[in-house]
């Protein structure tokens, strides 16, 4: 089945940049959430962190 797979995959043209825009979104990905952890208020981080314990 893999020898069909890789056969198939040569044969398309261009197929080499799927791998790395999926690559280019996955570290944007990370990097938004990267910089959207040290910039969130600790006001915030401490009010999510209680939730759990909230009765409401």
């Amino acid at each position: 089945m893999l020898k069909f797979v890789k056969g198939y995959l040569e044969n398309i043209e261009g197929v080499a940049t799927y791998p790395m825009i999926s690559l280019l979104i996955f570290f944007i990905f990370f990097v938004i959430l990267f910089l959207w952890v040290f910039t969130a208020s600790k006001a915030h981080i401490k009010e999510m962190s209680e939730m759990p314990l909230n009765d409401d």
